[in-house]
């Protein structure tokens, strides 16, 4: 049976990131995506000009819908937007025997809001608790831990402090410092650090919830959580350096590059 991964996450009208990106994402990686929408936002590549949150009932309808009757082997989150929507979904993956990557996802490529500052601490006592590996930004990190990097000896000060909340596993993402692209995956005591060339591409909309989503596809493919990240920082570098020009701002990353440089 092909591998199954559910993604609760928002709508990204543009199509570059949220659920569009994850199931692009999970179907360029050979998993069956099935998808919860929390939120639907109106977005292009300039930025998102709103948003509207779907009722927790609606989002505990589709969660049960899906695990219920199809099952999964893993699943992903992104924007969960409110206080409401954070302790739902938390307590319907705690109740769900599958892996769980947790993306906290508090802004925009653009910089727009899209969790509300009342929700991170329900992010840090009840999300993070259920996840498998979490997989925040430097300025995640900042906002859920008060850990502001500057340099890659901070990560590991960075990791240590969101593990504080529970996680399994922790990806620290550095994309954002100088340099090459280097991320740290601990569990508090096996260190990986992955690195990889920083592309000169400014179309790279849609990157973390690409990561998070290749992370679970390679979870619920059965790989360790060590080789479902490095196989999915590969993937995600690849779709960063085909990322293209979309409307105009920030394009997208390309979620199909192996099937165009196979071409």
């Amino acid at each position: 049976m092909i591998p199954r991964v559910l993604t609760v996450a928002g709508s990204d009208s543009g199509g570059g990131a949220g659920i569009q990106a994850d199931l692009k994402t999970m179907l360029a990686l050979g998993v069956h995506g099935m998808s919860v929408i929390t939120a639907v936002t109106a977005q292009n590549s300039l930025g998102v000009q709103g948003a509207w949150e779907l009722p927790v009932e609606a989002v505990r309808a589709q969660y049960r819908s899906v695990v219920d009757d199809i099952g999964v082997r893993a699943v992903k989150t992104g924007m969960l937007a409110s206080v409401e929507l954070v302790e739902a979904v938390a307590e319907l993956i705690g109740g769900t025997d599958a892996p769980a990557v947790i993306d906290p996802v508090g802004v925009s490529k653009h910089g727009d809001s899209l969790l509300a500052s009342s929700a991170l601490e329900s992010v840090r006592t009840k999300l993070l608790p259920v996840a498998t590996v979490a997989t925040p930004n430097l300025d995640e990190v900042a906002q859920l831990a008060g850990v502001h990097v500057e340099c890659e000896e901070q990560l590991r000060q960075a990791a240590a402090a969101v593990l504080e909340y529970g996680p399994r596993w922790v990806l620290i993402k550095g994309g954002h410092l100088p340099g090459d692209a280097v991320d740290l995956l601990t569990d508090g005591s096996a260190e990986h650090w992955l690195r990889a060339p920083r592309h000169d591409n400014r179309h790279t909309h849609g990157t973390g919830c690409t990561l998070a989503s290749a992370i679970a596809s390679g979870l619920a493919k059965g790989l360790a959580v060590p080789e479902a990240v490095t196989a999915a920082k590969e993937y995600v570098t690849g779709a960063i350096e085909a990322g293209f020009a979309l409307g105009g701002g920030i394009g997208p990353v390309d979620h199909g590059w192996r099937f165009r440089a196979g071409a």
